[in-house]
């Protein structure tokens, strides 16, 4: 299997709604997207917005429940403490529910969380470990 990812789909409760909710954030919506799917290029993989029922049935899953806490929290990395407490005030404004205030790590970084309208779990960092390259992409030692 390659080693990448091209799609990361989110399960939402209202695809209007989630769509909403990024846009507000300055996301860009592809011309793709449908009014049951939303689509944005996040320069390299693409996120969906895709109702949790028609994930599901799509997976060959039972119909969702309750939204539950997946074990999986998206981040995003930024170059310094001072982008991540500015992006985690633009969130809130958007109407994100932060989960946890920024703060220093025991590793060294500044991170703080927030949750989307749907319950999915954002990680806003700063790394000085991990350098950015000049589209803003975490660059790993190989």
């Amino acid at each position: 299997m390659d080693q990448r990812m091209s799609l990361l789909t989110l399960g939402v409760a209202d695809v209007a709604r989630a769509t909403a909710f990024y846009e507000r954030l300055g996301w860009r919506r592809s011309s793709e997207s449908t009014a049951s799917t939303a689509f944005f290029d996040l320069g390299g993989p693409v996120l969906a917005l895709w109702s949790r029922s028609a994930l599901a049935e799509d997976a060959g899953l039972p119909p969702p429940s309750e939204q539950a806490i997946g074990g999986v929290a998206l981040a995003l990395n930024l170059g310094s403490r001072a982008a991540v407490d500015a992006t985690l005030a633009e969130v809130a404004a958007a109407g994100g529910r932060l989960t946890r205030a920024a703060a220093d790590t025991f590793w060294g970084g500044y991170t703080g969380y927030f949750a989307d309208p749907d319950g999915h779990l954002w990680e806003i960092a700063f790394n000085p470990h991990w350098p950015l390259d000049a589209d803003g992409r975490v660059r790993l030692p190989g």
